[in-house]
């Protein structure tokens, strides 16, 4: 079992080892549950596993891995098409696990470089696609993180994530079972639910920091642990000062994806500052692809956490690399001198020419939410006849005028870089894990 390092006996038995929305299990329970899984499972070419948040998915997982087959998370909330393009696209059979159900599992464990996962991507693009990640990929990036964290099994790790995206399931869950910390799964991931877990390291994503800092005196509770991290979308220069204040710690920033895992992060030891997401972890490098005198570009790599390629799309896989073999990861990033890594947007939708300049969305949308008044910012480019395109910011946000922001904004950024329009709306697209889904915002319109 090259990735559950504590259901192997590494760590001893805990009795309160995992607890998920206030169920809890010890690693020989889950063992034994995962070990019926694996009976059930092994042979199969994949398996689909309807990932809430329940001991039953840490355990259908976990069971999957012994038996080495692959295994498919699906979101709960997924809607019908979505369903059925993951089952139809993965060939994988749904599987239930029954948590009161125990089973010995004595089979071979997986080789390091065979199929472990197949998680979907959001589909912003078309079809959702399958990202097959192996063991080692995930051992490898899991382990990174252990050192760079300094995460142990001294660790209580508390989250309330979704058990179907890297966040919540490869790092929340099994990175827990790697390195042996106990997990504490709140259900929610509620401030009243992280304040009463008592953890020693938090997972979060910017919506559930918002709204942490958002109250005070739950936010204070979390002054014992020892990190905070913040990951799946950029943290708001406000939340990171909140969180500071209120909590004594500065969160810790990451950066990956999907077909990466985590690439880059800052560390529990290291310097930490609003809009960074730290240095490149071991075994990853990362460059720039930026034409001359420019700042901001692709940033691509290459690491040993890197996903074996898309389920089935052979031509999707070899398009997603350079020529000479580094991954294009499709976001826009700036490298300040001392190796600090910065996203400044998505390629496709925040690297905006405007009037001859290049400039990344995310800038401006922390220029933007550092006014009090601004709770929720997206910027984008807009076709414009004159300047290319025009810089438009879509704010949830009362108390404000447009052209105050506009003001505000020229204050604190290049003149250029100013939102040439503000629309006001009621709340932004979100998908399941906070991240604003820019094509759903009606930018053509006036």
């Amino acid at each position: 079992m090259p990735v559950l390092t504590a259901l192997e006996g590494v760590y001893g038995d805990r009795v309160d080892a995992v607890t998920v929305a206030g169920r809890t299990a010890s690693y020989e329970e889950l063992l034994g549950a995962a070990g019926a899984v694996a009976a059930d499972v092994a042979g199969a070419p994949a398996v689909a596993v309807e990932a809430t948040a329940s001991l039953e998915t840490v355990a259908a997982v976990a069971g999957c891995l012994l038996a080495g087959v692959p295994v498919v998370p699906v979101p709960p909330d997924a809607g019908v098409a979505e369903r059925e393009h993951i089952l139809r696209d993965s060939g994988a059979t749904p599987v239930t696990a029954d948590f009161a159900r125990r089973a010995a599992w004595s089979g071979p464990a997986p080789a390091a470089d065979a199929p472990a996962m197949v998680l979907y991507t959001s589909g912003t693009t078309g079809a959702p696609k399958g990202v097959v990640l192996d063991g080692a990929a995930i051992a490898a990036g899991l382990d990174a993180l252990a050192e760079a964290w300094q995460w142990s099994a001294e660790d209580t790790l508390v989250h309330g994530l979704p058990l179907f995206h890297v966040h919540g399931l490869i790092l929340g869950a099994l990175g827990a079972l790697r390195t042996g910390s106990r997990l504490v799964h709140t259900g929610r991931p509620t401030p009243a639910a992280y304040a009463e877990a008592g953890g020693s390291l938090y997972f979060g994503v910017p919506t559930v920091w918002s709204r942490v800092v958002g109250d005070p005196e739950r936010a204070r509770a979390l002054r014992s642990a020892r990190l905070l991290v913040s990951g799946s979308a950029p943290l708001p220069e406000r939340v990171f000062r909140g969180l500071e204040e209120l909590t004594g710690r500065r969160p810790v920033e990451r950066y990956g994806m999907t077909e990466t895992l985590i690439t880059v992060s800052g560390r529990a030891d290291g310097p930490l500052r609003p809009g960074a997401v730290g240095t490149p972890l071991p075994g990853v490098r990362t460059r720039i692809a930026a034409g001359p005198g420019e700042e901001i570009g692709e940033l691509q790599l290459t690491a040993p956490t890197l996903f074996s390629g898309y389920l089935g799309r052979p031509e999707a896989t070899a398009a997603s690399y350079t020529e000479d073999g580094w991954f294009r990861t499709g976001d826009i990033a700036a490298i300040d001198a001392d190796g600090t890594h910065r996203i400044v947007g998505r390629a496709s939708v925040d690297m905006i020419k405007s009037g001859g300049y290049r400039m990344g969305a995310g800038e401006i949308e922390n220029a933007l939410l550092d006014h009090p008044r601004v709770r929720e910012a997206a910027v984008v480019g807009v076709a414009d006849a004159d300047l290319g395109q025009r810089v438009v910011a879509f704010v949830v946000a009362s108390g404000v005028t447009g052209a105050e922001l506009t003001d505000f904004v020229a204050t604190r950024l290049s003149v250029h870089k100013r939102p040439r329009e503000v629309r006001f709306v009621a709340a932004l697209p979100r998908n399941a894990m906070g991240k604003i889904q820019k094509r759903l915002l009606p930018a053509g319109e006036g």
